[in-house]
């Protein structure tokens, strides 16, 4: 799936329709692409010992012989500044039809992509997993994520939008923590569940790559949520998913879309409010009380301020969010 713009959640929205998003990070004015747009993630900058100064302490060189300078003052251990920066190469399209739309790059996978490199700067949380994005699109978020993780399945609907992401991974295969291994591509059908059918095509599954989806530890989502349907069948691939094998928890980002009901005769975001119909708040689950229906899906909103910008050149927007999502295998029922 991948993505949306505004006018996809609208009514009159047809699907032959070209919708744009607002990603096209070094595009040619009028250009149609495809296009490989270069996204630099810049981490903040540290101090370190210099190499040669600390380099002597290791080797236990005496303090009077190579700490003193020519007038006899102490030298100290210099300290530098080293900042890393990376770049990801992926190949997209400025617009195309609604049923395309994973081949163009949307705003809220920049946000859950900055939040896995956060992750990745600052905690072990995501070294050496396996992990599954569903709506992959252009593959963004997952490459980003195989450069430490073990594993990393990208799925989508379609051969055009996974032969889109297959070219974007073999453009950022170098960077891979375990090479062309660390990222599989397979086709999820969100309208045929949870397992998908052991066929033979491109990027059909195998009974073991099925199961070892199972085992993942971590699900990713970006730009998923823009209709109603579409909701309702993505959150059953999910608890088909979370049902199964590892517990896991699925970060999820999304843009708020706005647009005219002429039922409530104003501006809503009703995407949204489905969205938020599958799970209750964290905080609002621990005051309910152990008697009470609890939901299958817990959410706790993940606060955006707490996420800093590593990837340059884009400005996020008010209406972004970023949810961490679990899920309960047996939720607790009222006894009243």
């Amino acid at each position: 799936m991948g993505g949306g713009s505004h006018d996809i959640a609208a009514a009159e929205t047809l699907e032959g329709d070209e919708v744009m998003s607002e990603v096209h990070l070094g595009c040619p004015p009028h250009y149609s692409g495809p296009f490989v747009s270069r996204f630099t993630f810049s981490l903040p900058c540290s101090s370190e010992e210099d190499e040669d100064g600390a380099l002597e302490a290791r080797k236990g060189a005496s303090v009077q012989a190579q700490s003193l300078d020519e007038d006899g003052d102490l030298v100290l251990p210099r300290r530098r500044k080293t900042c890393k920066s990376y770049e990801v190469a992926i190949q997209h399209r400025i617009t195309s039809t609604i049923p395309d739309v994973g081949l163009q790059v949307w705003k809220a996978a920049m946000v859950l992509a900055d939040f896995v490199v956060h992750v990745t700067a600052t905690s072990s949380e995501f070294d050496g997993i396996t992990a599954l994005e569903l709506g992959a699109g252009t593959g963004f978020v997952g490459i980003l994520l195989a450069r430490i993780s073990r594993r990393v399945f990208l799925t989508d609907r379609t051969a055009e939008i996974l032969d889109n992401c297959a070219t974007n991974v073999r453009l950022n295969s170098a960077a891979f923590n375990h090479g062309a291994a660390a990222v599989c591509l397979r086709e999820v059908d969100w309208g045929k569940g949870w397992p998908p059918t052991v066929e033979q095509s491109r990027y059909s599954w195998s009974s073991a790559e099925i199961e070892e989806a199972e085992g993942v530890s971590v699900l990713l989502a970006a730009d998923v949520i823009y209709s109603d349907e579409l909701t309702d069948l993505f959150f059953g691939i999910v608890e088909g998913l979370m049902s199964r094998g590892s517990e896991k928890v699925l970060y999820l980002a999304l843009e708020k879309r706005y647009n005219f009901s002429l039922d409530d005769l104003n501006v809503v975001a009703n995407g949204y409010q489905h969205f938020r119909s599958y799970f209750r708040d964290e905080e609002e689950c621990g005051q309910l009380g152990a008697t009470s229906s609890l939901p299958r899906f817990v959410g706790h909103q993940i606060d955006l301020a707490s996420v800093p910008c590593y990837l340059q050149g884009y400005d996020g927007g008010e209406d972004l969010e970023l949810w961490k999502i679990t899920y309960a295998s047996t939720p607790a029922r009222s006894t009243a």
